[in-house]
């Protein structure tokens, strides 16, 4: 059964809109290993009128309504791991998936939690589990299990932006093991030829990019890790990589391409996903910007460098999708992650505001 939260000291003078907010972050859940998160607010979902329950994948899943038109709102319960000491300062809630994206999940089912859905329609709150991982579990059993007449993906944009597109991705390990040579040859260490790839596909890059100027436009990457080391007679190395790529470039299609700059070395490919880019003029977004504008706020449009959920769903969904939550998507994945609980409660706001008018769309 749901428990309530258990407010340390710390957290003295909590809004009552934030509690589940609090509690969710307390729990640590990175990604495999989201089932104490994901139990505790398909407790809290149950007991505020949802039907509730933990899915094949891990998710948690919470259903308001009934009938064959369904709204979903997609969030993550999952973080990536590292641990942020849980605290509440100056009106902020500081710890690990406070922004990333345990902040818009609680939104989600707070303002859906508030609503009652009209006949023939139902909210479904997922919070998926694996978004963090290269491989979206979640998402993709929900995928199968749902064709909801709109959807909303839980990411932190902050309370009047609107999130309409993400970048594609493609995350690529090389490898390299062979003999050593005297470091007075001409052999390349192993530590050399991973420097040497780096450098090609820096040159890849160049040549991919041309003049464009946007990041959203850009083939980027980014080198998360490097090693080297010799031992037995023999020197290795390994890099991992993750590549962010544009609309209209296909993952597998770069991943041939790469392969002939790999040389003796292994490469091996993972988290294959399209950029994807939502249409702005759809009901769905329409009726956040005005909830936006009804709460004093100036609605902006934004794209994402990163990945998220979107990439998965909406492909297949086919449906007006946008992704909105709150908090400021910079202080994804670091140390310092908060959450300004203010902008918290503005977004559940606007979040109610919007489903209300979209669930009458729907339902009529």
């Amino acid at each position: 059964m749901h428990r309530e939260p258990r407010l340390e000291p710390k957290a003295v003078g909590l809004p009552e809109e934030a509690r589940l907010l609090y509690d969710l972050v307390a729990i640590p859940s990175p990604s495999g290993q989201e089932g104490p998160a994901a139990r505790f607010l398909v407790d809290w979902m149950a007991e505020h009128g949802f039907r509730a329950y933990v899915d094949a994948a891990g998710s948690a899943v919470g259903i308001r309504g009934s009938g064959g038109r369904d709204l979903a709102l997609l969030g993550h319960i999952d973080t990536v791991p590292g641990e942020v000491p849980l605290a509440i300062r100056a009106g902020k809630l500081y710890g690990r998936g406070a922004v990333d994206a345990k902040g818009p999940l609680a939104a989600f089912a707070l303002a859906a939690a508030a609503l009652v859905p009209p006949p023939g329609t139902r909210l479904v709150v997922i919070g998926a589990s694996g978004e963090e991982s290269a491989s979206s579990p979640g998402a993709r059993h929900a995928m199968r299990c749902f064709s909801p007449a709109a959807c909303l993906v839980g990411e932190p944009s902050g309370w009047q932006r609107v999130t309409l597109g993400y970048k594609g991705r493609l995350q690529v390990e090389w490898s390299f093991r062979g003999p050593l040579a005297h470091s007075a040859g001409p052999q390349p260490s192993a530590a050399e030829r991973a420097v040497a790839f780096w450098l090609q596909v820096q040159e890849y890059l160049r040549r991919q990019n041309g003049r464009q100027g946007r990041p959203f436009d850009r083939l980027d990457v980014s080198l998360r890790r490097l090693n080297s080391s010799e031992s037995g007679g023999y020197g290795a190395a390994h890099m991992q990589m993750i590549f962010r790529l544009p609309l209209g470039m296909d993952p597998h299609l770069l991943e041939e391409e790469l392969r002939p700059l790999a040389r003796q070395a292994r490469l091996s490919f993972a988290g294959h996903e399209a950029a994807y880019l939502a249409p702005k003029n759809t009901p769905l977004v329409r009726a956040l910007l005005r909830s936006i504008r009804r709460c004093q706020g100036d609605p902006k449009f934004v794209v994402k460098t990163g990945t998220s959920d979107m990439n998965v769903v909406g492909p297949v969904w086919d449906c007006p999708i946008a992704a909105y939550g709150p908090g400021d998507a910079a202080l994804d994945h670091t140390p310092y992650e908060h959450i300004d609980l203010a902008e918290f409660s503005r977004a559940v706001e606007v979040l109610r505001g919007a489903l209300q008018e979209m669930l009458f769309l729907l339902a009529r």
